[in-house]
């Protein structure tokens, strides 16, 4: 059965705020399984802590589907390059530690990103960014999505997704996992 786990951002963001909750009840109504977990260490959200829980508490395996939002991509994307899942969703992701102590600090930029791995042990990736971003410049999505040849959608006025201001809703992600699962 396929199974979703949302992966939310850094700095005390929990999948009970803004667009979560209506995308799980969208995907649940599909018949997707969807895990909104809390997630240990949320301020800071380093690898050596989320890594561990998503494969050893939530189960992570080749029929999960992994949502990112900031941080949470930065997760899934290392999360990818060791363990087959099903597909993944990033949003609001960067590849750099963009100048930030609290970055560094999460371990992600310890080593260099294995794009091949990341795309190879996924069957879909799909790519959400926004030029108005202010935590995340467009560089780094676009970059992202010219290393994994990912389906990517752009906009002009999203910012970080709701990492900034209140967002509760997102069909366009819940469409695009929707759309993948009937291929």
């Amino acid at each position: 059965m396929t199974r979703l786990i949302f992966i939310p951002g850094n700095g005390g963001g929990t999948t009970q705020d803004n667009w979560f909750p209506s995308v799980k009840k969208e995907l649940e109504h599909a018949g997707i399984e969807v895990i909104d977990a809390q997630f240990p260490d949320p301020q800071l959200a380093r690898q050596s802590f989320w890594l561990p829980f998503l494969l050893n508490e939530l189960k992570v395996d080749e029929h999960t589907i992994l949502v990112g939002h900031s941080s949470g991509a930065l997760a899934a994307m290392k999360l990818a390059e060791t363990q087959k899942i099903l597909g993944s969703v990033l949003v609001g992701a960067c590849h750099t530690d963009l100048g930030l102590e609290t970055e560094k600090l999460s371990g992600y930029f310890d080593t260099p990103w294995d794009w091949k791995s990341i795309k190879a042990h996924q069957k879909w990736i799909v790519l959400f960014a926004s030029q108005d971003d202010n935590l995340i410049s467009i560089q780094e999505p676009r970059h992202i999505h010219q290393q994994l040849g990912c389906e990517y959608h752009e906009y002009k006025d999203q910012g970080h997704f709701g990492g900034d201001y209140y967002k509760p809703d997102f069909p366009e992600l819940s469409m695009a996992i929707l759309r993948h699962l009937k291929r």
